[in-house]
């Protein structure tokens, strides 16, 4: 008998089918032409995708889907009926099955499909929900049918009477394509939803789906570092030097070259995840023998890392001519924080305004060089006047929401409203509205629930949500985020200071100076107690943990400290940081793990010493303004 006839696969394939734990393990054959409707419909009833199943078969999935045709094995779409068949459903949702009939009712109305952003994670959450939903907002005022295909519960896109259609289904090539095929709308609109969706467009566009708004080629010149790079330097825009690395010796020579120190991380990352600032050849070595699935598909990446610059996000639309600057985010926390983690003002607060001019020229440039038609994220940071671009995303970022709530200016409803044609000019829309007000991001943390937990921020994405605050000044709006994420600030008692070297400098004695005239009481470890005590600060000298009796967490238990600032350098040992980041979170103290955000809590702590609280509503704020204001 031969292993690739009819008889023996379907053996073989009721034994895989019916193990579902073994079928990796399994080679059926490279011949697709024995797999009989019977063996391939069973397969997709117990659950298979065409994915695994090319995995089993040896082969790649658009030859499964191409067998499917072949032998008409097609999903159907079955409704849930959100009414419960007490009177007919306006607002049902679908799911697919593979049996015989299908109940999704197909109108001959023009139609757009939004892909969501799949389940929520750290990363990637509510802020790319927000973007979906307004899409849809904006696709209802423009006639156009809605259908949502997302796969997340906890979402309002998910919500059964928030769209004409939702189908309930997986992010995948295979899921899109079938209900694409059955649907046949005019486009797919997939920067609403984060990386997730994003990673289909190429695909997509291959099988013939018409993806509105910015091309695939575009995403794929702003993922490919290569393309991009070559991108920057033809438009002269400054970006730190970077390579990739497959190898420890590969690393070794990239680091060499570009110099110490540098941000490490696995490609097609999703909130910072795996990555690490690195200062030392050892700690680079270190972290390659512990990366996994590096391979030249998937190098690890090494960027120079800019210590001690400004970070900086611009949001803009485009419409391929025109570009809006929907706001310019100036990170409170340095480079080498995550930008989901680091509390954000809206009217940076920096001294030169050719700063923010040449962010606004740069975002504008990308924008066009990329044929941008929709929403782009641009990531730059500022070190000595110049300017660098770290990275560019042509789709709807996690700033969004803040953004627009802050401006007054409904980013994806304009963006959904550009990719269906409309330009910037037909909607009357400024091109650059300068901010009337200040408003601020600040990140929540989970660390209250979990007491073990590492407190210190770094590149990887720790924070599970934000909240904002507005004002006219910026030392109210830093403390009412404060308020805003759970926290207080102290107006006065006792500050314990606790810097790496390489934040003992001016930065740090600022903050120290004004904890001292607000009337704090100075507490520091030796190595912080002698570099501020060098500049005429007094400090009460504390004991780190393994130094001795009262140490640093004894003042923190008796009450002595009300406000913690400790900056742990990422490559240290963490025994004290552990400790005494437990013991500030079981006296609830606000604890503070960069230098730039403690200069932000004084100019908090002296605006609340000084000032009585206002409170106006959003719209009370926008209506101050003069811009012109539509209903998108």
């Amino acid at each position: 008998m031969k292993w690739n006839t009819p008889s023996v696969l379907s053996i073989l394939s009721t034994s895989i089918l019916t193990h579902h734990h073994t079928f990796y393990f399994c080679i059926l054959t490279f011949d697709l032409k024995p797999i009989t409707k019977q063996i391939l419909l069973k397969a997709k009833r117990f659950g298979f995708s065409d994915r695994q199943l090319a995995t089993i078969w040896k082969t790649d999935e658009l030859a499964i889907r191409k067998l499917r045709k072949q032998l008409s094995v097609h999903s159907v779409f079955k409704t849930v009926d959100t009414c419960a068949a007490e009177f007919e459903a306006e607002t049902p949702y679908h799911y697919s099955t593979y049996e015989q009939e299908s109940e999704v009712r197909v109108s001959d109305r023009k139609k757009v499909i939004i892909l969501g952003g799949g389940p929520n994670r750290i990363g990637q959450g509510i802020e790319f929900d927000y973007c979906c939903v307004h899409g849809v907002f904006a696709l209802e005022e423009e006639g156009y049918e809605t259908i949502m295909i997302n796969c997340n519960p906890e979402t309002v896109s998910t919500d059964y009477d928030q769209t004409d259609k939702l189908y309930f289904e997986p992010l995948t090539l295979e899921n899109v394509l079938d209900i694409y095929e059955v649907e046949k709308p005019e486009g797919v609109i997939v920067s609403f939803g984060g990386q997730t969706p994003l990673k289909l467009a190429k695909a997509l566009e291959a099988n013939g789906v018409k993806i509105l708004g910015t091309s695939s080629d575009s995403i794929d010149v702003a993922e490919d570092r290569k393309r991009f790079g070559d991108l920057l330097k033809k438009l002269h825009i400054p970006h730190p030097q970077d390579g990739t690395a497959t190898s420890v010796e590969e690393a070794e020579t990239v680091a060499a070259r570009i110099g110490y120190p540098v941000l490490v991380r696995p490609s097609y990352v999703l909130g910072g995840r795996g990555m690490e600032i690195v200062y030392r050849v050892d700690a680079l070595r270190e972290y390659m023998k512990a990366a996994v699935s590096v391979s030249p598909d998937h190098p690890i990446l090494i960027d120079k890392f800019l210590e001690d610059a400004k970070e900086f996000d611009v949001d803009a639309v485009c419409d391929g001519k025109d570009v809006l600057i929907g706001g310019v985010l100036q990170h409170i926390e340095e480079a080498g924080i995550h930008s989901g983690d680091s509390a954000c003002v809206l009217m940076p607060q920096v001294e030169s305004v050719q700063v923010i001019e040449q962010l606004k020229d740069f975002t504008r440039k990308l924008a066009l060089a990329l044929n941008v038609k929709g929403l782009i994220n641009v990531q730059c940071a500022e070190k000595g006047g110049i300017v660098y671009v770290l990275e560019v995303n042509p789709r709807a970022s996690r700033t969004v929401p803040f953004i627009s709530k802050a401006m007054g200016l409904p980013l994806a409803k304009i963006a959904t409203k550009v990719m269906l044609g409309k330009t910037l000019r037909e909607l009357g829309l400024p091109l650059d509205r300068q901010p009337k007000h200040i408003a601020v991001k600040e990140p929540v943390f989970p660390f209250g629930k979990f007491p073990k937990a590492k407190v210190y921020l770094g590149p990887e994405m720790r924070s599970t949500g934000e909240v904002m605050s507005i004002s006219d000044t910026f030392g109210e709006a830093i403390a009412k985020a404060f308020v805003g994420a759970g926290g207080t600030l102290p107006s006065e008692g006792g500050v314990f200071i606790s810097v790496n070297n390489n934040d003992k400098n001016y930065r740090t004695v600022e903050v120290a100076k004004g904890f001292q005239q607000l009337g704090f009481t100075i507490y520091a470890t030796s190595g912080t107690q002698v570099f501020l005590t060098k500049h005429n600060i007094p400090v009460t000298s504390v004991f780190k943990v393994n130094e001795g009796r009262p140490n640093i967490v004894d003042h923190i238990k008796n009450g002595a400290i009300d406000i913690v600032i400790n900056t742990p350098l990422g490559e240290t040992s963490r025994f004290d940081e552990l400790a005494i980041g437990s013991a500030a979170l079981e006296a609830k103290l606000p604890i503070i793990t960069t230098v730039s955000a403690a200069a932000a809590a004084v100019k908090g702590i002296q605006w609340m010493r000084d000032q009585k609280s206002s409170v106006k509503s959003l719209q009370e704020y926008h209506s101050e303004e003069s811009a012109t204001h539509l209903e998108l």
